[in-house]
């Protein structure tokens, strides 16, 4: 299988420690967001707007997610008759002009919208290596009202829901026919779990008895996830170390976090609603096209983040070292997070105050990975993620014996 063959080849990059990810002359950072929603589904606004939204915010990448569908077809949207968005659709109607926007009235005088497609709209905002729209979809499924949501990046057609008779079976089915899809049309594609504590619906058990997953958000911005837990329910944080503590156990590849906005309300902002622009994801890949990109997140060469900007990164003869691009005035902490063997838990391993820091991996750890937290306050933020933050990827070493 070619998914199996990548993630074989990810796998021995890591452990080898053969990715730089600072220097070198032909690669560059990319920010996206790879979890966004529009009219196409449950967001409230056009995907026009949207794309501007991110590409005036310095984004170069944007991952349009809607629920069980593709940007394509017919689709119209009736407006609401709330004067947020009449006075939005009017904003949309005076930008783009009658030649571009279709629309018409009903019998009862409410405006519909005919929707641009993604092959329509892709081209008013696309430009090479300055910004890139990647065609996407949140697989939206459930077992027993559990809700059960992973994103694929990069679709081609649409993967209408799996099914199964556990969560882990649903999980599993709707990775598969990701992978299935990638395989048969040989198009880099990944699929990566959704908010696991939305609804409190994916335990640490269902994550890790998954296969072939190499992706979850351990930061996602919707207002209604959890990601922090609570008195009964570990944070996505947690969890993540867990998760990769027995997947290394499994020989399993590590899987690697993410940071998305899971952006539905672009016209009400606060800790109410799922706004845009509050977690992505920094890739430093050859170019910005979407196998470039793909290869380098399963290639773990990334950081996702709420605020905090890394200058460098690297991972190279068992050292784990961080550069922020600091801010003046603003303190960081770096914490680096691991598992020790023989440990029952992971832990921190060391913290530094300051703007750089790294860590070597001797032969007593499984894995470590960074976190990064800032003094400064986030601007919209959830929950009680009230810093901007930084995590890193988690890496493991190899040693001669």
């Amino acid at each position: 299988m070619n998914y199996l063959k990548l993630c074989i080849g990810v796998c021995l990059c890591i452990i080898l420690g053969c990715r730089d990810q600072s220097a070198t002359s032909t690669k560059r950072w990319y920010k996206g967001n790879l979890h966004t929603h529009s009219y196409w589904s449950d967001g409230d606004e056009f995907p026009e707007v949207i794309m501007e939204y991110y590409k005036s915010r310095d984004y170069q990448f944007v991952a349009l997610s809607d629920h069980n569908t593709l940007a394509e077809g017919d689709k119209w949207k009736k407006i609401s008759n709330d004067s947020i968005y009449q006075n939005a659709f009017q904003n949309y109607l005076n930008k783009y002009g009658p030649g571009w926007v279709n629309y018409k009235s009903d019998s009862s005088d409410q405006i519909l919208v005919k929707l641009k497609t993604y092959e329509e709209y892709k081209s008013q905002f696309e430009e090479k290596e300055k910004f890139l729209i990647i065609q996407s979809e949140e697989i939206t499924d459930q077992f027993e009202n559990k809700p059960l949501h992973l994103n694929a990046t990069n679709i081609q057609k649409i993967i209408e829901p799996k099914g199964g008779n556990s969560i882990t079976e649903v999980l599993q089915n709707n990775i598969d026919a990701v992978i299935s899809q990638r395989d048969a049309l040989n198009i880099p594609m990944i699929v990566h779990i959704n908010h696991p504590n939305f609804g409190y619906a994916i335990g640490l058990e269902d994550m890790i008895a998954l296969k072939n997953e190499r992706f979850f958000e351990v930061y996602n911005g919707h207002h209604f996830v959890h990601n922090s837990g609570d008195s009964m329910h570990m944070s996505t944080e947690i969890m993540w170390d867990v998760i990769n503590q027995a997947y290394i156990k499994d020989n399993k590849p590590l899987i690697y976090g993410l940071a998305t906005d899971d952006a539905h309300h672009y016209h009400v902002k606060g800790n109410k609603w799922s706004n845009a622009g509050r977690g992505w994801v920094v890739v430093r890949a050859d170019s910005l096209n979407p196998k470039s990109l793909i290869q380098a997140l399963e290639a773990g060469e990334f950081y996702a983040s709420t605020g905090v900007e890394l200058k460098t990164m690297t991972f190279k003869h068992n050292n784990l070292s961080v550069e922020v691009k600091a801010e003046t005035g603003v303190t960081y902490n770096i914490s680096f997070v691991g598992c020790k063997n023989g440990k029952s838990e992971p832990e921190e391993l060391m913290s530094v105050k300051g703007d750089k820091a790294s860590f070597e991996l001797t032969d007593d750890h499984l894995f470590v990975r960074c976190k990064i937290t800032s003094s400064k306050l986030h601007g919209n933020p959830i929950e009680n993620l009230l810093y901007e933050t930084a995590w890193t990827q988690p890496v493991s070493g190899i040693f001669k014996k």
